[in-house]
Formats: C-alpha cells, sequence, structure tokens
C-alpha cells in the first residue's frame, strides 16, 4: 500500500508540474520578459521591428535606447524614432492598397542620416 502512496504522490507532483503557470507577466522559457513603455509597436512584433531598425539605420540598440535601461525615455532619439515610425505609417496609408510602400531602409539605406540622392 505505501508504493501505491508514493507512487500517486509522484503522479501528483509531476502533473503539477506540468499544468502549473508562470505568473502573469513572467518570462516564458527561453523567451523574453515583456516589453515595457511601448507606444507605437505592439508587443507580437517590437523585436522584429527593433532588428528592422537597426540594419535600415546602421545602428546598434544603444543609438536610441539607454544602456541597460531600454524603456526609458531619456535619450532623445528615441522620441525621434517614434516620430519617424508615425511619419511612415501615415505615408503608408496614404496608398490605397494597404501595402507597406515606405519603411525606415526607403530613405536612410543603412545610414543615421536619410540619404537624400540616389
Amino acid at each position: 500500500m505505501r508504493t501505491l502512496s508514493r507512487l500517486s504522490v509522484l503522479v501528483l507532483v509531476i502533473a503539477f508540474g506540468m499544468f502549473a503557470q508562470a505568473p502573469a507577466g513572467a518570462p516564458k522559457k527561453g523567451g523574453r520578459a515583456p516589453a515595457k513603455n511601448l507606444k507605437l509597436l505592439p508587443q507580437e512584433t517590437f523585436m522584429q521591428a527593433m532588428q528592422s531598425f537597426t540594419a535600415a539605420l546602421g545602428v546598434e540598440c544603444t543609438h536610441c535606447h539607454v544602456a541597460g535601461a531600454f524603456d526609458s525615455d531619456e535619450n532623445p532619439k528615441k522620441e525621434t524614432a517614434r516620430m519617424m515610425i508615425t511619419m511612415a505609417r501615415e505615408i503608408n496609408a496614404k496608398f490605397p492598397d494597404g501595402k507597406q510602400h515606405v519603411n525606415c531602409f526607403t530613405c536612410h539605406r543603412g545610414a543615421v542620416t536619410p540619404k537624400m540622392e540616389p
């Protein structure tokens, strides 16, 4: 009978571990913690957007973000980036087909300052 009790306890412990949930807002295993201070980008695609911005401007994250405090708005370049995102969205909204025609790379082409000449 003791073997059955120990087996039952073991099964319960394993089942609890399988169905236990992480606290809300906790990072998932192998994942990242949710981004904070998002004003324009959705949580689901913000990392992809950040990667496209770094490629389009040829910069690292700390060009716009404060190192170690990515949610901080202390770097004025972060607000400039938000204005540029809004500008690109407004331009794209004017196209009747609903597709994205303009993005950061359209003008920046790998440089911080937009390239004005072909």
